[in-house]
């Protein structure tokens, strides 16, 4: 086989793609795709010229002309599809936009497409409608007593250590892993891979990669690629020669040619090469390891499940809805049941906007049959809360950090994040530093234009599947012990828990988690023998706190309560404050045990969220934090501060 190594023939800026316009696209953040060519025996020198692009598009930038409406149970639309298409029909003709479209001087007429996996409908008009004319349709729509809900089908993008007690035994003989894939096992801004790969490497694990699909004949995936399905439903995005679903998950390539195809207002949409996003991704989770070839992957013995979603200009937001059901074990109409449910799911995707009922509603569903989603938190600098599906309840939101620990200047934060991963910091911390390296491509359009490469990208699209990855490591080593996979919202909780101290602590007012992901601190906490009160002392189970780093979105019913801990030093004033959302809280504190009401060190027992527990004279030693819900509240954080 011929060597695959560096070559300069292709640089790409993964485009901050969570615009807030009707498109879900792929979200790495402002960097560099490299291309390493099937060439010489000789590794070529790396060279990096990265193409700047904008880390923003303007909001709802783009038309539509499709809608997911869910009607009333028991209503005559519910079970009848005419009845559905008269309902569109005379909210087109009430909202006076009917003839008065981009179609012309031809009435727009509603069509029914399918049936969504979450049992809601799409309808696509005959003609694209602007922002304004799909707000009166809407608004029409809603009207109707036999609808129960309707959204505009909008479209996202890709979004662009502790050292080890031991040497790490697994050292893999990939020719490039040691020069390039920094985030993996740099102590400063790794994820503490090779020591987690000597206690798991993700046997038996699905991990599916919504995404723009895959390159599968590329050389260092080898068997461990699901044949997957192509779910995007509209040939213009897709680029193949229908509207249908397909099986397969090939990326087509999602190049655009022509300046402002897929949006014009503000400005154009640019002219720019395919971004082979998917296969990136797909690469951190589970590129071949120690076979000679290239790189590395997280949790290489794992199975990729691609799923496609993802094309020219973008996804739909239905596509992605039934893929998230279809990955995960459900049914969706038209599409054979999916033989490899998926334990994990990563989307590195996203748009403007809070999450919208069919995702949250899909996301759900795929939780319930316990898969646990891993998203991206997007790329905007701006507060995640603002995105989708970064925002949405019940998922891993993750933030971007740089080959230093700190975070990445386009990574979005707040109290959505939980957790973040290596994204890249882009040219400033330089080659191969400041880009996250996985396989790829260097062909500018489809397919065949080009051969086979290694890329260096960055974003949050980039940091999801380190996240995603260690999940599969995590519940491949908890099975391989004879015990039940954890739920998704005991996935969640253990990383948050064991992720490592930020090296460069976050601005307070860019939060973007716990910390960054450790994968063998995850996989030592889910192995961890259960303590045996009956003949030691156990330490209460907490989540730990990191200093400065605020715990958001907090919410929970009246009584309710939640532990927290955190590591203080002797004699610097230590402060625990809960703050922000609705409802009423008191904190409580003690050194060495869980508080009560009845016994602890200090409280703040003030009405609403805004209390503050402050030791002057700390003693060294682990402080455990309770956290009361005097009655129901929601989206508290609380903050540890030294």
């Amino acid at each position: 086989m011929a060597e695959l190594t560096p070559d300069p023939r292709k640089t790409e800026e993964d485009f901050n793609v969570i615009e807030k316009n009707f498109r879900l696209t792929p979200l790495a953040g402002a960097v560099l795709a490299m291309a390493l060519g099937v060439s010489s025996a000789h590794a070529a020198a790396p060279k990096l010229l990265v193409k700047e692009a904008s880390q923003s598009t303007p909001a709802n930038a783009a038309s539509s002309s499709r809608l997911i409406v869910r009607y009333k149970d028991g209503s005559s639309a519910a079970s009848s599809r005419a009845t559905k298409l008269s309902t569109v029909q005379s909210a087109l003709t009430r909202s006076g936009v009917a003839s008065s479209a981009r179609s012309g001087a031809v009435a727009l007429k509603a069509n029914y497409l399918r049936k969504l996996g979450i049992g809601a409908d799409l309808i696509k008009l005959s003609g694209k409608l602007d922002k304004a004319q799909l707000a009166k349709v809407v608004a029409e729509i809603k009207a109707d007593p036999s609808v129960a809900e309707v959204q505009v089908d909008r479209m996202l993008r890709a979004t662009d250590i502790k050292p080890a007690a031991i040497t790490p035994q697994l050292v893999p003989d990939d020719p490039y892993y040691a020069q390039y894939q920094w985030h993996y096992n740099s102590a400063t801004g790794g994820i503490n891979a090779p020591a987690a790969w000597d206690v798991s490497q993700g046997e038996g694990i699905v991990v599916a990669v919504l995404d723009t699909g895959i390159l599968p004949d590329h050389p260092d995936f080898s068997g461990n690629l699901l044949q997957g399905y192509d779910f995007i439903s509209d040939s213009f995005v897709s680029r193949r020669a229908s509207d249908e679903r397909v099986p397969g998950a090939l990326d087509y390539g999602d190049w655009n040619p022509v300046e402002g195809e897929c949006y014009t207002d503000p400005e154009p949409s640019p002219v720019q090469d395919s971004s082979w996003h998917g296969t990136h991704v797909a690469g951190t989770i589970a590129e071949a390891t120690n076979n000679g070839v290239g790189m590395a992957g997280v949790a290489h013995k794992a199975t990729v499940l691609p799923v496609r979603v993802l094309g020219r200009c973008g996804g739909y937001t239905s596509d992605i809805a039934d893929a998230i059901i279809w990955a995960s074990g459900g049914s969706v109409e038209g599409v054979p049941a999916n033989a490899n449910p998926a334990e994990v799911i990563n989307m590195s995707l996203g748009g403007g906007g809070s999450c919208d009922s069919v995702t949250q509603t899909a996301i759900n569903q795929a939780v319930s049959r316990g898969t646990a989603v891993v998203v991206a938190a997007g790329n905007s600098a701006d507060d995640a809360a603002n995105y989708s599906p970064a925002s949405c309840d019940d998922v891993i939101s993750v933030g971007a950090t740089r080959v230093t620990g700190g975070i990445a200047y386009y990574s979005n934060y707040g109290t959505k994040v939980d957790l973040s991963g290596p994204g890249g910091g882009g040219s400033v911390d330089g080659n191969p530093g400041g880009y996250v390296w996985q396989a790829g491509y260097d062909g500018a359009t489809t397919p065949t234009s080009g051969a086979y490469t290694y890329m260096g990208m960055g974003g949050t699209s980039m940091a999801s599947p380190h996240v995603a990855a260690t999940v599969a490591l995590v519940q491949s080593a908890v099975t391989a012990a004879g015990n039940a996979p954890l739920t998704p919202a005991a996935v969640e909780t253990l990383l948050k828990q064991t992720a490592r101290a930020f090296p460069v602590t976050p601005p307070s007012s860019t939060p973007i988690g716990s910390g960054i992901v450790d994968a063998k601190a995850a996989l030592d906490k889910a192995l961890e023998e259960p303590c045996d009160a009956d003949v030691e002392e156990c330490a209460p189970s907490a989540t730990v706190l990191t200093n400065k780093v605020a715990v958001g979105g907090l919410a929970d019913a009246a009584g309710s309560e939640r532990l927290y801990s955190f590591t203080a030093e002797a004699g610097k004033v230590l402060s625990f404050i809960a703050y922000g959302g609705s409802g009423n809280v008191s904190l409580y504190a003690s050194l060495g045990a869980a508080p009560t009401a009845s016994s602890h060190d200090a409280k703040s027992t003030r009405p609403g969220n805004s209390e503050t527990i402050r030791f002057t004279a700390p003693k060294a030693g682990t402080y455990y934090i309770k956290l009361v819900g005097e009655a129901a509240y929601g989206s508290v954080s609380i903050v540890a501060r030294q």
